[in-house]
């Protein structure tokens, strides 16, 4: 599947839990969601039942991300021209980037307080 249209939009959230099965158990009793496990420490959800796809992962388990904070991931068909226009812009990358199970990312900071990811097949 290619997400080649969504390029630079809004694609993904991750949320920081300290307990990856809880979070999954309330999602699904409340709100009917339903979760793909990436091992112990990361459960995706889809856009589907959630409104937008997402995950949760172990706090503490993403370097440099904030505990609480929201982890917004956009969409990029080109990775690397992305990460070249967010440092030339004044951004900074703050985690290289690595591959995970669909594609590769990395996260930035915008210099203005905000921790992002950029993802790409």
């Amino acid at each position: 599947m290619t997400h080649a249209g969504q390029h630079h939009t809004i694609n993904y959230i991750e949320f920081a839990t300290t307990d990856v099965p809880r979070a999954k158990q309330f999602y699904t009793s409340v709100f009917g969601w339903n979760f793909v496990d990436y091992g112990p420490d990361y459960a995706s959800f889809a856009a589907a039942q959630a409104g937008v796809n997402g995950g949760f992962y172990k706090a503490g388990s993403i370097p440099q991300q904030e505990k609480t904070a929201p982890l917004i991931v956009l969409y990029s068909r080109d990775l690397a021209a992305t990460e070249t226009a967010i440092v030339a812009a004044g951004g900074r990358i703050v985690v290289p980037t690595f591959a995970f199970p669909g594609g590769r990312r990395f996260h930035f900071s915008d210099g203005a307080g905000n921790i992002l990811a950029v993802w790409s097949e």
